[in-house]
């Protein structure tokens, strides 16, 4: 599975797992021959999704430091260290190309065993403040490459690109302009990543007395498994849907006419390439304060509103979103489709460091 192939490993959460789908469908488009796989984590979103893809993978038992116990931490790291020395015994029979990482913890054994193997790898930051592991390996990558100038000064001595967050195949099209959408618009929740308790709870709040007071516009709303059985069983208003996933997320923002989110690096990229405009409200406690530093840099490129999550947050936000929702100039001017070119620079970069070995075609 691993010989001469190009390896992508990152997951936990969208924002990690869809960057790499991403790279990887564009590797797969460029070289159809080359042996693509993946390796992950036995938990998070790629535990749920490899499993049901086409692509090749292995999944590693393995846990997150962030916040644990000393305990806690302790275990994770002994899972760690068993799931690299697994890899280290079967790449070095089965030595592949480079290994692409784009974060979370189920990156770390991949990554740790290329380092170990003189494997080249290559990093992919998607956020203003880069994670973890990627400070603790980015000097000796290949190549790091970042999702926003602003992650650059913070990774002194690594060889770092400037490339945008690779969007999936699905979102490198043309969308229709927001100004084509008719009645009834439509406002997108996303609440199904981490942290989203309180949106879904805030949204819920809110929505009744909105809907009724903007009689032309309709809510969509993503929960997220966790949260979607308790809102589904609730009085709801009739134009509040609730579903647990939604599988075509190009078409649905395609089909917003606002979009009510959490800030994470994937979605921010998602919503400048479909010219949707935003009302973010940061994840508090996200890993250095990243998606407030994200949602920070796509409302000074005049691409959202930023509400923070606070005491009052159905308040807050109902008044942000009554702002937004009456003025369709308002909307329109937070409207700017952009498109990416991520995929192309990252692969191209690839190739700049070493052709790919032979391969059937």
């Amino acid at each position: 599975m691993f010989s001469g192939s190009l390896v992508f490993t990152g997951g936990g959460t969208g924002g990690h797992y869809f960057p790499a789908v991403a790279l990887a469908e564009g590797a797969r488009a460029r070289w159809p021959g080359l042996p693509v796989a993946f390796v992950g984590a036995q938990r998070g979103i790629e535990a749920r999704l490899l499993p049901l893809s086409a692509w090749a993978h292995g999944l590693l038992d393995v846990d997150g430091f962030m916040g644990r116990s000393p305990w806690k931490a302790a275990q994770a790291a002994l899972k760690l260290a068993k799931a690299r020395r697994s890899l280290l015994a079967i790449w070095q029979r089965q030595r592949p190309w480079a290994v692409i990482g784009t974060g979370g913890y189920g990156a770390a054994p991949a990554l740790l065993a290329a380092r170990a193997l003189g494997i080249p790898y290559f990093l992919h930051e998607s956020n203003a403040q880069p994670g973890m592991l990627v400070k603790l390996l980015a000097r000796r990558a290949a190549g790091v490459w970042c999702g926003m100038d602003a992650v650059r000064p913070l990774l002194r001595g690594a060889r770092c690109l400037s490339v945008g967050t690779p969007v999936r195949a699905a979102f490198l099209r043309d969308f229709e302009p927001l100004a084509t959408l008719a009645p009834p618009h439509r406002l997108l929740v996303l609440g199904g990543s981490g942290g989203a308790r309180a949106l879904n709870e805030a949204v819920a709040a809110l929505a009744p007395a909105l809907l009724e007071r903007f009689p032309q516009w309709e809510l969509l709303h993503q929960t997220g498994a966790g949260g979607f059985q308790a809102l589904e069983d609730a009085p709801r208003h009739p134009r509040h849907r609730v579903v647990p996933f939604l599988e075509h997320m190009d078409q649905e923002m395609e089909a917003a006419s606002l979009v009510l989110t959490r800030s994470g690096a994937s979605t921010c990229a998602e919503l400048k390439v479909c010219g949707r405009p935003a009302l973010m409200v940061p994840m508090p406690g996200s890993a250095g304060d990243h998606q407030a530093m994200n949602a920070r840099a796509m409302a000074g490129e005049g691409r959202a509103r930023v509400v923070l999550q606070g005491p009052d947050l159905a308040g807050t936000l109902g008044a942000a979103a009554r702002e937004l929702m009456a003025n369709p100039v308002l909307l329109a001017s937070l409207a700017r489709p952009e498109a990416n070119r991520a995929v192309a620079l990252c692969l191209d970069d690839l190739v700049e460091f070493g052709n790919p070995p032979a391969f059937p075609a």
